[in-house]
């Protein structure tokens, strides 16, 4: 079967065949054997997608899981300014996720304004409930949504988004981000301790509306410490993190209030404690690294596009049950099923170049924005994530000029103004900013990010004015 030329009529009459791969839904859960929870798919054969069992529930999954963050969207028709969901693409995505073995969706309330977990829903709904495994989290972020009612009607509201009755894996989203308050261990108190809300969750664990547990993590360790060193007090099924070659031993590099994900994924495994990854692409940028870095690349593997090496490495490690990607076009998540359809885990070698980039792209001037959109919206409209992908483009390209005098000044300051304003509409642009700050507390990687935009808006008034010296 072409993926590429297949028609949707021819498509849909072969998709009650199923899923490729059976899946093994929740069963007892023996928390005391102290083997490793996951095991590799001992029949992966070429064209197969690779699955992880997480031995706790004995879900088989997928190792790609399809993440809700990045959907495709279209011009709102009931709004000039304004892009919505393309509810069509999404269903021709699941469509093509599920044909090719993808089982693991990964939603939240916070996602794509609100509306990801209605969107992946409706494209789930039409295939039989035992046949995928779906991630949601409670996104109570703002101090608005702290008390237990609030929590709590987030919560069932999943479900009633969702259009199930239970749900496989649900998460504490992003625990040790400080939100509005400075001490990322005293937000996780009055989010989930202090309001009862984590004993809640655990009781709906036992009652089985929740079929694992888990959370996810961003910031302050002393709250990822804390939450793992007390599993036996909790049982956590499973720990999603950030994590990718360049994360593994420099996130702290990049950001002081990062923490490495050696450390975070090491001390999973201690405990036996499944991990699910995101960010493997570092918000996109791991998939446009500058030319002469992409050349190493392509000279180990001239095939394989730069994300896989991504991909591959995030696979290599053992413990880890999936690997989340917001796959907005349809040709991404082609390429990465194409990756994992088996998985070749990176050599040492390999390993040991990735490691070389890691530490070369660390030269690199990069603003650490993943494009999780979670200071979005603006109150002003400034399209932050936006500006800020412009911005790193142009950095990995050579395209942020320096001095007047620079051999290739003229030429970079053409590509970063076209490009600035072919990407960000003039009225969402930096110079908008006014200096709020209500983005900032939202901000999962601790970015300074009215600076950052008004080191833009001044860099963009520079170059427009030709006055750089």
């Amino acid at each position: 079967m072409s993926d590429n030329n297949i028609s949707r009529k021819d498509f849909l009459k072969v998709l009650g065949v199923g899923a490729a791969g059976a899946l093994v839904m929740n069963s007892c859960k023996d928390r005391n054997d102290s083997r490793s929870p996951l095991v590799f798919s001992e029949n992966a054969n070429m064209g197969e997608i690779t699955y992880r069992t997480n031995r706790h529930s004995k879900d088989k999954v997928s190792i790609l899981g399809f993440g809700c963050m990045r959907f495709p969207t279209i011009p709102d028709p009931n709004s000039a300014n304004n892009n919505i969901v393309d509810q069509e693409m999404v269903n021709k995505q699941v469509d093509y996720a599920m044909e090719h073995g993808i089982n693991y969706f990964d939603t939240a309330p916070a996602y794509c304004r609100g509306t990801s977990e209605g969107v992946i829903g409706k494209a789930l709904k039409r295939y039989q409930r035992d046949k995928f495994f779906i991630a949601t989290k409670l996104s109570n972020f703002s101090p608005s949504t702290w008390s237990r009612e609030a929590s709590l009607n987030m919560y069932h509201n999943s479900f009633k988004n969702l259009q199930v009755e239970y749900i496989d894996y649900y998460l504490l989203h992003s625990v040790g981000n400080s939100s509005q308050d400075a001490d990322g261990y005293n937000t996780f108190k009055k989010r989930y301790i202090d309001n009862g809300v984590l004993d809640f969750l655990l009781e709906e664990r036992k009652s089985g509306r929740i079929r694992n547990l888990g959370f996810s993590f961003h910031g302050d360790v002393r709250v990822f410490d804390e939450l793992v060193g007390n599993n036996d007090k909790y049982q956590w099924d499973f720990v999603q993190i950030q994590m990718n070659y360049v994360d593994w031993k420099h996130a702290h590099d990049i950001n002081p209030v990062n923490i490495n994900a050696e450390y975070l994924y090491e001390e999973l495994t201690k405990r036996d404690i499944p991990v699910v990854i995101m960010e493997p692409l570092l918000g996109g940028r791991l998939a446009n690294l500058p030319d002469f870095l992409v050349a190493q690349l392509k000279q180990q593997k001239p095939n394989n596009s730069v994300a896989s090496w991504a991909f591959r490495f995030c696979g290599s490690y053992p413990n880890v049950l999936t690997v989340l990607s917001g796959m907005t076009y349809m040709e991404h998540l082609q390429d990465n099923t194409k990756t994992y359809s088996p998985l070749e885990p990176c050599s040492e070698k390999e390993l040991a170049l990735l490691e070389q980039i890691a530490e070369t792209y660390l030269n690199y001037p990069i603003i650490p924005c993943t494009s999780c959109q979670y200071c979005m919206p603006c109150p002003y409209g400034i399209n932050i994530p936006e500006i800020f992908v412009h911005y790193n483009k142009c950095v990995n390209e050579g395209n942020i000029p320096e001095k007047s005098r620079s051999e290739n000044y003229d030429k970079a300051r053409r590509a970063f103004l076209i490009g600035y304003d072919r990407s960000v509409e003039k009225f969402r642009q930096a110079d908008h900013c006014i200096g709020c700050r209500q983005c900032e507390s939202h901000c999962p990687q601790s970015i300074k990010i009215s600076e950052q935009l008004h080191h833009i808006d001044h860099l963009v008034e520079q170059l427009r004015q030709n006055n750089i010296l």
